[in-house]
């Protein structure tokens, strides 16, 4: 009897340590030395900015200034800054149509007129045949450059640069809230994995579930807004294996009835609400070493009806610089 227990302890132990990449091989997203031959590989500079703790706008701004070609698509724009110096620009915008009012006199602007949302903030630029693009939760707007708390993620990438004029293009010529799948859904970038999606149509709740999924030691979370029981779900469950979960939701999304928070919260994880001045508005998820961003709430609206993006970096060093941003907001 003592045999058999000690067997089983041990096969649970193994299951518990090997079950990410046990998952992993199933579901294809080893990145061993076969897949690398697969894999696109790029080379460039990466930049992290967290507002309003540093100079948001200004970076913007300045890469805007710089760039010979500028296809963009925001949710919202406000910023006088930015406004200007797209008046002296190549430039194509594509905005949703609850935030058209401020733009000056810009002309060359489609507009997403549906219900659902064009939640979008990434550029796809063009600095003298140097290809860069924007991304992550920051609007170029005042409040969210100044006030609510954001990423800006600035990448030089030929690959991602390709997939982000190939969303843009489906966007300026009305294709919202659908598309092709993503060209370059992985990128091996200096070295590393970077994963690039666009939904609804790369469905970036399954992507986000399956990082959860093969979690092995922590997972910390960010958010605006969080309702999909899915993604809730998964988090409870993967909670009870031990892993460290610890979550920030922004206190004016966390009191509505469908908000994640509370049931989180009653399951036992280590959940609170962002109390000071502005938004909470990082769609942020640190999942052991890799950092899933963009524009994508994990909501039933951001996965299924409105034009999100999503950028997944598997990268130690730019995990830590998430992880210290997530300790100073918790």
């Amino acid at each position: 009897m003592k045999k058999i227990l000690i067997i089983f302890l041990i096969l649970f132990v193994l299951f518990y340590f090997f079950r990410g990449y046990l998952n992993d091989m199933i579901t294809g997203n080893v990145v061993n030395e076969f897949d690398n031959k697969k894999i696109p590989k790029d080379f460039g500079e990466i930049n992290i900015y967290f507002c309003p703790r540093e100079d948001c706008e200004g970076k913007f701004v300045e890469i805007i200034n710089q760039s010979s070609k500028v296809d963009c698509a925001f949710f919202d724009l406000d910023l006088k800054s930015l406004i200007t110096v797209l008046k002296n620009k190549d430039y194509r915008l594509v905005i949703d149509k609850d935030n058209s009012k401020s733009l000056g006199n810009l002309s060359s602007v489609v507009l997403d007129n549906r219900k659902e949302y064009m939640h979008n903030k990434f550029c796809a630029l063009d600095i003298n045949g140097k290809k860069l693009i924007t991304s992550g939760s920051m609007n170029p707007t005042e409040k969210d450059t100044k006030t609510n708390k954001n990423n800006l993620v600035i990448i030089e990438s030929t690959m991602l640069y390709e997939n982000y004029e190939d969303e843009f293009d489906e966007l300026w010529n009305l294709n919202f809230g659908k598309g092709n799948n993503v060209k370059n859904g992985k990128v091996l970038f200096n070295g590393y994995l970077i994963e690039n999606y666009f939904c609804p149509e790369d469905k970036c709740e399954e992507k986000l579930i399956e990082l959860i999924d093969k979690a092995k030691f922590r997972v910390y979370f960010m958010v605006f807004s969080f309702t999909s029981d899915k993604v809730g779900e998964s988090l409870i469950k993967n909670y009870h294996y031990n892993l460290d979960v610890r979550g920030v939701f922004d206190k004016t999304q966390a009191g509505s009835k469908y908000s994640e928070f509370y049931r989180l919260n009653e399951s036992g994880l280590d959940v609170k609400k962002e109390e000071e001045k502005g938004f909470l508005h990082h769609k942020v998820f640190i999942i052991d070493d890799v950092v899933f961003l963009g524009s994508y709430n994990p909501t039933s609206s951001g996965n299924k009806a409105n034009d999100e993006n999503v950028l997944i970096i598997h990268n130690k060093e730019i995990a830590e610089k998430f992880v210290k941003e997530f300790e100073k907001i918790y």
